[in-house]
């Protein structure tokens, strides 16, 4: 059956296509909740959330985008709203490590407290630079986090990111440019590496 008639059939109440619909994009929705939340668990839990609030608001569901990124703009939606609610002691951003120039352009050395950061004379193991990654990710502001995940981590392409956050390829693409220099200044610190 294909993914219009589940759309029409689930709509009109019928709870197996909605199952259907669902086991479409499970794989994608829940890399994408668990990548915004964090964790495994917080992930599931906002992908039920989703799911629960995408199975009541189906009759608003038009078809004007694709039903897939329909799914994904409710499902960024609940995982930020869960990671907002589970946040229990502040994380710092990561907007301190953004290039900074001096009056002339340059680019001015930044000397950041990694306090507590576990570094092996200065270098850092191709694992705890994956695991501090991951950790760096969760710091991100979260309108950078979920432009990144969505565009370089689940690969959207550019206009469906786009879409599923609200905003035009050219605010995605800043957002992402953004983040990926707030990645590398922290990882590039992390490293022992001269910013």
């Amino acid at each position: 059956m294909s993914e219009r008639a589940l759309i029409r059939r689930a709509q009109a109440g019928d709870a197996v296509a909605f199952t259907d619909l669902v086991c479409l994009h499970q794989r994608g929705l829940l890399a994408l909740a668990i990548r915004l939340t964090g964790n495994d668990a917080d992930g599931e839990e906002a992908l039920q959330d989703a799911l629960i609030i995408a199975f009541r608001r189906l009759s608003t569901f038009r078809g004007e985008a694709r039903f897939s990124t329909w799914l994904y703009r409710i499902t960024v939606n609940a995982a930020l709203a869960r990671r907002k609610r589970a946040r229990r002691r502040a994380m710092p951003s990561l907007e301190e490590f953004l290039p900074q120039f001096n009056a002339a352009g340059r680019h001015k050395r930044i000397d950041v407290d990694l306090t507590g950061a576990a570094t092996i004379e200065g270098r850092v193991s191709r694992r705890e630079l994956r695991a501090r990654l991951l950790a760096a990710l969760a710091r991100l502001p979260e309108r950078y986090r979920a432009a990144v995940v969505l565009s370089d981590l689940q690969e959207l392409p550019s206009r469906e990111a786009a879409a599923i956050l609200g905003i035009d390829a050219a605010a995605l693409r800043q957002r992402v440019h953004r983040a990926r220099l707030m990645l590398r200044g922290y990882l590039d610190t992390v490293a022992g590496r001269p910013r």
